[in-house]
């Protein structure tokens, strides 16, 4: 099995990054964990829900144990998202394009995570679609 069909191959998820604003890739990335029926849960400081699931803070806050993050962060906000995601017992990280860096998939890989970066989008691989605003 190669790394991203172990990432897909196990819930639940959690998206960090996400949005209200659906033009945004984070809204977009929990949306097409919604449309596959697959358990997300929003990351956010903001906390209010998005698209009608409620949204944790942070990492710490998450109601359970999650198997794999999806990251849409600017690079230096994903380098400390990586030390996060291992304090909370997250293996898998999916480093969406334009989020990742070097210093953090480095750091990553020291921590023993399991690393998704310099390749496809999750959007192509769950097969995104857009859909009409609610």
């Amino acid at each position: 099995m190669n790394l991203i069909d172990e990432f897909l191959a196990q819930g639940p998820w959690a998206v960090i990054g996400t949005s209200k604003d659906r033009s945004k890739y984070g809204n977009k990335v929990q949306r097409a964990y919604m449309q596959r029926g697959m358990k997300v849960h929003p990351v956010h400081p903001g906390g209010e829900p998005i698209e009608g699931l409620p949204t944790v803070r942070s990492l710490t806050e998450l109601p359970e144990p999650v198997h794999g993050l999806s990251i849409i962060t600017p690079p230096p906000i994903t380098e400390r998202v990586v030390e996060d995601a291992a304090r909370a017992g997250i293996r898998y990280l999916w480093m969406q394009p334009g989020a990742e860096s070097q210093r953090a998939i480095q750091r990553a890989e020291e921590l023993g995570l399991k690393v998704i970066h310099s390749g496809p989008c999750i959007l192509v691989k769950l097969r995104y679609r857009e859909d009409p605003e609610p």
